[in-house]
């Protein structure tokens, strides 16, 4: 399967072969080719990549495994005003050259219901604070430190096997709170979930009311996740994948 990525002189090609990689290896290799883009070319990847084998995955495998991802507060900083770019790409805004201050991150991972079956059509957005520690807020404390080139928020729509993707910047603590990504998971119209994710081990995480709120370990685990190096990025990127499995099975 092919996946076309427009260049500034050519078209770049990411082959991957589903039938011989397995999932974790498919996304990174999606993903180190991603990184290895031109800066100019990796906003074009993000808008237009077909993300169809970016997972391998067997519908309703291993639902017993699974572990309910848990609802979690929405906050006080989903955004009052929507930004007038809303896509997956949160680094860079419209056509604008200058990038957000921040480790830049690619979050992947699938949203799926509670039998294990991937859910498509999800509208997935994401928000969370720069790396000033500001929200796209006109109430956050820090509104006079933004980055005014952090989107601050975005959305994207899964596909057939409940994929999705979203450059962003490994998220920073702020006052009060250790780091996190606001997460909410929305179909034809209805709420089916607000929950956030957490740096794996971090520090604060031991002093966060709401993290230390969830009191099933497993479920404490299953949002606390990975931030790790991008293999064979050149500019410190790194890779984070969460998974959301639902509670309930939406409608088709």
């Amino acid at each position: 399967m092919e996946i076309g990525v427009p260049a500034a002189s050519k078209k770049i090609v990411v082959t991957l072969q589903a039938c011989e990689l397995s999932s974790f290896h498919m996304n990174r290799q999606l993903l180190t080719s991603a990184a290895q883009l031109a800066a100019s070319n990796r906003r074009q990847f993000l808008t237009s990549v077909g993300l169809g084998s970016l997972f391998f995955a067997v519908p309703g495998a291993f639902a017993e495994a699974l572990i309910r991802t848990p609802a979690q507060t929405e906050g006080p900083f989903y955004p009052d005003h929507l930004p007038l770019d809303t896509d997956n790409d949160l680094l860079v805004i419209n056509n604008n050259i200058t990038p957000a201050v921040g480790e830049v991150t690619y979050v992947t991972g699938r949203i799926l219901d509670a039998k294990g079956d991937p859910v498509r059509n999800a509208l997935v957005e994401i928000w969370q604070c720069d790396n000033s520690g500001a929200y796209l807020h006109s109430k956050d404390t820090n509104h006079a430190k933004q980055d005014k080139n952090f989107q601050g928020f975005g959305r994207f729509i899964t596909g057939t096997t409940g994929e999705y993707l979203f450059r962003t910047i490994k998220p920073v603590p702020y006052p009060g709170r250790t780091p996190h990504i606001h997460f909410k998971i929305k179909q034809a119209g209805k709420e089916l979930l607000t929950t956030q994710c957490y740096i794996k081990g971090h520090p604060g995480n031991e002093k966060d009311g709401i993290w230390k709120g969830i009191k099933d370990e497993k479920q404490r685990n299953a949002v606390s996740i990975d931030f790790n190096p991008l293999k064979g990025a050149k500019a410190g990127e790194l890779a984070a994948k969460f998974d959301v499995i639902l509670g309930l099975t939406p409608a088709a």
